[in-house]
């Protein structure tokens, strides 16, 4: 098998961005913990197993992996109903049960690793379905596939990771070639409904909502009116503001340091972006951006020389999760959207996240060792 791959085509590009990523992220994870090693010894630990699966991912064909894409599936709903009956609660007092404990392996996030599941599935599934991608019941087919999962996460419940599943499925049927009249009705439907959602959520109207995440919205339509919810965003804002430049510097203990005086719960996870902007200021965060980018575009180089859909749509796939989880992830430590509880992939603690994008980085650099014949 090895003998097939070309590896001058390894794309050591992608290594080096998620390297120089988790790079920083340890920096600033060992700053925002003040030092705590335990943290640092987890996160070391999510690194270099992750890093080791990817490399034997890598050399492992997608296509040979692809083939086990119903049994990846029947796992992902396994694993997620496992959290339903014997899942921890955690999550910031919101009474969120989305961890499972297992032997060895200690406590373990299921949904991230779904995340890459689906990637998987979904590609190989509209791969052998592309001719017929615009039949109503194929699209009624990769609805009901997508909702048993979503479901399942909206139950434990994190409407955030259910949104960047959703977001990723969309851009691999749209990938695949779906035709523009399916998109324009989407849209038609989808804009008006959004906007309904918001408005029942403002009257307290939406049953598949919970309390806190109402606050959360209506925290950010109207801050004044809901100021002590939107205290921990306008913290994050003031944070990455007092950065200016070129930051405060890594562990930097001044009175007047935002993270120091304990305005940021989750600094380490969610909000690991406004220390990001404290610590190393407005040149940390632009270079944080610029690895995202480059992930990106390497990703979505690839896609372009796959040999085939699926391997398109892998690469495809991974750009989209890594992209629009970054952008909502900074976007909320921002202001710009809604607080929500998704980590900054590769930067933010959090070893269940860590290896599960390294398993999904293995299958995209094994999509670059077997490209297309084709020049491009």
């Amino acid at each position: 098998m090895l003998s097939e791959y070309n590896f001058r085509d390894y794309n050591f590009k992608i290594l080096l961005s998620v390297l120089a990523l988790n790079g920083v992220g340890l920096m600033v994870i060992n700053s925002a913990v003040g030092g705590d090693r335990s943290y640092m010894n987890r996160q070391l630990i999510g690194l270099f197993g992750g890093l080791m699966i990817a490399i034997i991912l890598s050399l492992i064909s997608y296509r040979f992996i692809l083939r086990f894409s119903v049994l990846i599936y029947l796992a992902c709903i396994g694993i997620l109903a496992a959290v339903i009956v014997m899942g921890q609660l955690g999550g910031s007092g919101t009474g969120s049960q989305r961890w499972i404990e297992l032997p060895v392996l200690g406590r373990l996030q299921p949904s991230e690793f779904v995340k890459i599941g689906l990637i998987a599935f979904f590609s190989w599934f509209l791969q052998r379905n592309q001719e017929r991608i615009d039949q109503p019941l194929i699209l009624i087919l990769i609805a009901g596939l997508a909702a048993v999962p979503l479901l399942l996460i909206m139950k434990q419940p994190d409407l955030s990771t259910s949104i960047v599943i959703m977001v990723f499925i969309l851009c691999l049927i749209y990938i695949a070639g779906i035709s523009y009249k399916w998109i324009i009705g989407a849209l038609s439907v989808g804009v008006p409904g959004i906007a309904t959602i918001v408005y029942l959520a403002q009257h307290n109207m939406v049953p598949f909502l919970r309390p806190y995440q109402v606050n959360r919205i209506l925290a950010f339509i109207n801050p004044e009116k809901y100021a002590d919810l939107d205290l921990q965003q306008k913290n994050s804002e003031m944070a990455i503001g007092s950065g200016q430049l070129y930051g405060k510097g890594l562990f930097n203990d001044t009175a007047i340091s935002v993270k120091n005086g304990n305005f940021l719960s989750e600094e380490h996870t969610d909000f690991i972006f406004s220390v990001i902007g404290e610590e190393l200021g407005f040149v940390g965060c632009m270079i944080v951006l610029l690895l995202y980018l480059w992930f990106i575009y390497e990703c979505l180089r690839m896609a372009g020389k796959a040999r085939d859909m699926s391997g398109k749509l892998i690469c495809t796939g991974m750009a989209a999760l890594v992209g629009f989880q970054a952008f909502t992830n900074i976007a909320v430590a921002t202001g710009v959207f809604p607080n929500t509880g998704l980590p900054l992939p590769f930067i933010s603690y959090g070893v269940s996240s860590l290896v599960s994008l390294y398993i999904g980085v293995g299958l995209v650099l094994n999509v670059g060792l077997q490209p297309s014949k084709l020049e491009f």
